[in-house]
């Protein structure tokens, strides 16, 4: 059996496999380095501090294959400048590896404009200065809402919620400064609903409720006004409801109907009295007595005795004066007739 191993047939295929395997294993090498391009590396130029426009020319030109990317702005360095570079400048790379170069962006990256419309206005502040924003101007505008945040404005034109900004963007804040007190309540009557909407808006009153002739609520635009309450032109806040009634037909031919909702929503006015008219028999309670009549009655009561008696004392002689000074002493007994006296002599 040894001797069949060694026959040199069998020793000539042992050595045609060795061959054909190191030949295959050479081949693929080969085609390794052919593929990977070993063997050929690039240098990687230095485009450091130079512009982007710039560092892509010097990288074309050097035949090294690059990626571009941006890293987060930074105001010390140019907009568009080559900040960093992966591998370093000096490395060599394979030819057709891509290396990474950082730019610093042109601006701020961008942020969103978060929800703040409606909102109190300092609470508003900190939502924007959370995302990196500045609050700028802070502008007041007549609205119903006092300290609520209207709107916003950047470089002069409103932004919304939602809209992107650079980072760091000053933003203008528009605050409403709350109703104005004692305004006259608009106009409407006449106007179609559509109207007296935008009135009453325009006004910064509130729409309240719409009624028709009969009471019933409506939502015709083209239905006519023909009363409101408040009524117009008097004393309000802004701010106020103001209820609407509208029908088809015009404010003239709605007389009787206007004259019973005077009686509900006017019955409490006060009426405007001349000041010469002295009738008071329409009005509940009796007019206030005159302060001039009551009080020179009162006065000679009180001092009648002193005053008066002692004036006729010095005008009569004296033998009226001790009878006057007598009388007293001998009616001390009857208490019942000095007041008697007392009050002949005051009437006289």
């Amino acid at each position: 059996m040894l001797k069949s191993l060694f026959n040199w047939k069998v020793l000539l295929n042992i050595l045609l496999a060795i061959v054909v395997f190191v030949g295959l294993v050479w081949l693929t090498f080969r085609w390794l380095d052919f593929h990977t391009n070993h063997g050929k590396e690039i240098e990687v130029p230095n485009v450091i501090n130079m512009s982007a426009q710039k560092a892509i020319e010097v990288l074309d030109n050097a035949g090294v294959a690059y990626q571009l990317d941006s890293l987060k702005f930074d105001p010390k360095f140019k907009p568009s400048q080559v900040l960093k570079v992966d591998p370093l400048p000096g490395s060599r790379v394979k030819d057709g590896r891509p290396i990474k170069v950082y730019i610093n962006p042109k601006t701020w990256a961008k942020v969103v404009i978060p929800e703040v419309i409606d909102t109190y206005k300092y609470r508003a502040f900190d939502k924007l200065t959370l995302v990196g924003l500045k609050v700028g101007d802070t502008l007041y505008e007549p609205s119903i809402a006092k300290d609520a945040v209207i709107r916003l404005m950047y470089n002069g034109a409103q932004v919304k919620p939602g809209d992107f900004v650079p980072r760091f963007s000053v933003i203008d804040v528009v605050v409403g400064q709350g109703p104005k007190r004692n305004v006259p309540v608009p106009n409407i009557v006449g106007r179609t609903l559509q109207e007296a909407k935008e009135i009453i808006k325009q006004n910064y009153f509130e729409s309240g409720l719409f009624y028709d002739e009969y009471d019933q609520s409506v939502s015709d635009p083209s239905m006519i006004v023909f009363y409101q309450n408040p009524a117009a032109g008097s004393i309000s806040d802004q701010g106020v409801q103001v209820d609407l009634w509208a029908s088809k037909k015009t404010p003239a031919e709605m007389h009787a109907k206007i004259n019973e909702l005077d009686n509900i929503y006017r019955h409490n006015l006060i009426p405007q009295v001349d000041p010469g008219d002295t009738n008071f028999d329409d009005f509940d309670t009796p007019p206030p007595p005159r302060p001039v009549k009551p009080k020179p009655v009162e006065k000679p009561k009180t001092d009648a005795p002193k005053t008066v008696v002692p004036e006729k004392k010095e005008v009569t002689d004296k033998k009226t004066v001790t009878k006057t000074e007598q009388k007293p002493k001998s009616e001390e007994h009857k208490p019942a007739d000095k007041p008697k006296e007392k009050k002949k002599v005051i009437i006289e």
